[in-house]
């Protein structure tokens, strides 16, 4: 059995990889075109799929401090592809909202992309095949989630970079170098 698993295996996970790499590329490029970097890519996708959230959920979903939260809630909303209101019942809290103009841009760019690939998957599958594909993004996604807790949780950070992107994530403590 393990022989006959093997392959498969193995073209799963070249198939993965391979459309992780096209949706890294696709976002590039979308980040591109709206002006932004793609941890603020993630933040505008975050808002667009939960219509608002705090800072504080936005630090807890990327993987940021608050503080690095808060200079990119500032750099979005200079770009005005945001709002920051009080939150309406805790007045220590803020709520954070795409704007409808950052929707509007940010659908435009990839409207294409979702009707192409709504018709073309419903055209190739069935509904059946089309559960098992939900349920294994589901479970992925789910095991994906859990080691990437795992590595934040880990506070052993990699090599000190000097420069370029760096990926969004815990950060060594003052004084503490890698």
């Amino acid at each position: 059995m393990s022989s006959e698993v093997d392959p498969v295996m193995a073209r799963l996970g070249a198939a993965v990889q391979g459309y992780q790499s096209a949706v890294d590329d696709f976002d590039r490029v979308i980040a591109h075109r709206l002006g932004v970097n793609e941890t603020d890519l993630r933040c505008l996708e975050i808002l667009l799929a939960t219509e608002e959230t705090t800072p504080r959920e936005l630090a807890s979903e990327l993987g940021l401090t608050t503080g690095s939260v808060t200079t990119m809630l500032d750099r979005l909303e200079k770009l005005g592809y945001l709002t920051r209101t009080p939150h309406p019942t805790d007045g220590r809290k803020t709520l954070v909202r795409v704007t409808p103009d950052a929707a509007h841009r940010t659908y435009a760019l990839m409207a294409p992309f979702l009707d192409d690939a709504g018709r073309r998957v419903l055209d190739r599958f069935t509904p059946e095949q089309l559960e098992v594909v939900i349920d294994f993004l589901a479970f992925s996604r789910g095991i994906q989630q859990q080691h990437t807790h795992r590595l934040r949780e880990e506070a052993q950070p990699g090599p000190r970079r000097s420069g370029g992107r760096q990926a969004p994530g815990p950060r060594p403590a003052a004084g503490h170098r890698a």
